[in-house]
């Protein structure tokens, strides 16, 4: 049996793990926690192949629109004109809301990106923080909805949209107008007063 005594190397290396990491070793764990935030780049890069399909889709769109209204295509009513017209809103919105998780997530989580004197910068890429973000994403998932329910309040006048379906996006709608108000209303309150 061996005894060990407070000098020995077994003593030592017990006591240094009750204690926990070094600072060095600390370090290095937390260097390796902040670096993992670049895991998150190739998501906001995929984002921007998700934003160049959009593209794609409004052009095929405008192109169906441009068919119609010169005749070229199927004879555009004035309710499918704006059907077109509402699904080209749509794609521009879904299309601005990637762009603010794109940047905006980016900025936030990832790494800053040094446009200081662009003149094409965004003015809220200056005070972008999560609470800006998460407000501008709920008005714009708002907006969004808005477009999808004029949709169905148009397609209702012939027949392919039950009441039912009518109520539940009417209620899906108000629920994410609530949501974008208190999200807005918590960011008011969180900030400092005199702002």
């Amino acid at each position: 049996m061996t005894t060990v005594t407070p000098d020995s190397p077994d003593h030592s290396s017990i006591a240094a793990a009750a204690n926990g990491p070094t600072p060095r070793q600390r370090s290095a764990i937390g260097m390796a926690i902040f670096a993992s935030r670049w895991l998150q780049a190739p998501l906001y890069l995929g984002l921007i192949v998700a934003q160049a399909v959009y593209v794609w889709q409004f052009l095929k769109e405008l192109w169906h629109l441009i068919e119609g209204a010169f005749g070229h295509g199927e004879a555009l009513t004035e309710s499918s004109t704006m059907l077109l017209v509402l699904g080209l809103v749509d794609v521009v919105m879904i299309s601005n809301l990637l762009i603010m998780v794109i940047i905006g997530g980016y900025e936030t989580f990832v790494s800053r990106i040094n446009l200081d004197g662009h003149p094409d910068q965004p003015e809220w890429l200056n005070h972008v923080n999560a609470n800006v973000l998460k407000t501008k994403l709920a008005m714009s998932i708002v907006g969004i909805s808005s477009i999808h329910l004029l949709r169905t309040f148009i397609e209702s006048n012939s027949g392919r949209v039950t009441s039912e379906t009518m109520l539940w996006q009417t209620v899906i709608h108000l629920a994410f107008v609530v949501s974008a108000l208190a999200l807005a209303w918590i960011d008011k309150m969180s900030q400092p007063k005199g702002h």
